[in-house]
């Protein structure tokens, strides 16, 4: 097992050539890891005032922090080549946590809801809202603490999603199916 440090709060992973990449919450600091050891190698500093998610898209790093903004980090240099806006038909799109990147699109979980937003990763415009209301089963232990949606992956080997939650006591597999 892996401990952070006690000053850090752990907030986005992802995986990129071979690596573990991390970001933190308020400390600005994103650290590196070897995939087969979990060895810590390198750390970064980075300008945002918070380090909420993370994914790459084989090229860069794509790094969110609560705002409506993401960020395309450069992985050798760990610094922003470009920014883009997320905005649905209405307004900016903010509170964007957890990523993962699939076929030209970032998924995005909103914070505190039970949505999880389709970006379209060149532009920014959100192209799906799915929302995942009622996967935890009405029957689940009153007294069992849960707490908001805040978990994805996506199985690049089958193409299957799963998503889970803080303290969620389970792990779904979702298939996205259209809205008719």
């Amino acid at each position: 097992m892996f401990s952070l440090e006690d000053q850090y709060f752990g907030e986005g992973i992802t995986i990129f050539n071979d690596k573990i990449y991390q970001v933190t919450y308020h400390a600005q600091k994103g650290f590196i890891y070897d995939l087969d050891t979990f060895e810590k190698v390198d750390s970064f500093s980075y300008s945002n005032e918070e380090g909420w998610g993370l994914t790459h898209n084989n090229q860069q790093l794509i790094m969110s922090d609560g705002t409506e903004y993401l960020f395309f980090l450069d992985p050798n240099t760990l610094k922003v080549e470009h920014k883009i806006p997320v905005y649905d038909n209405l307004s900016p799109v903010t509170y964007l946590n957890e990523l993962e990147y699939q076929d030209g699109y970032i998924f995005a979980n909103i914070w505190t809801t039970n949505y999880i937003v389709k970006i379209d990763a060149e532009t920014g415009k959100v192209v799906a809202r799915i929302n995942m209301e009622g996967l935890l089963p009405s029957t689940l232990n009153p007294s069992q603490r849960i707490d908001v949606l805040n978990g994805i992956a996506i199985d690049e080997s089958n193409d299957k999603m799963y998503v889970t939650g803080k303290l969620w006591p389970t792990i779904f597999e979702v298939k996205l199916v259209k809205k008719d």
